[in-house]
């Protein structure tokens, strides 16, 4: 279930990315469009902590699907 909600937010994080391209030619403003870069890094920023272990090699979402 947690790769389903990740492949989501990554999937979300690019569009935001990509919409914020298009804004920012189309209407050549800069505050909306550098928030939505700044909620797409914050959200792949979440994934990456999810999902890269630490030094002893575990990761977050591991520890999730161990207790389960």
């Amino acid at each position: 279930m947690t790769d389903i909600v990740f492949s989501i937010v990554v999937l979300a994080a690019i569009l935001l990315i990509v919409g914020a391209v298009f804004m920012w030619r189309r209407t050549g403003e800069a505050k909306q469009p550098l928030l939505m870069v700044v909620l797409a890094l914050i959200a792949i920023g979440n994934v990456l902590i999810w999902t890269i272990p630490d030094a002893e090699g575990t990761a977050p979402i591991d520890q999730i699907s161990e207790e389960e």
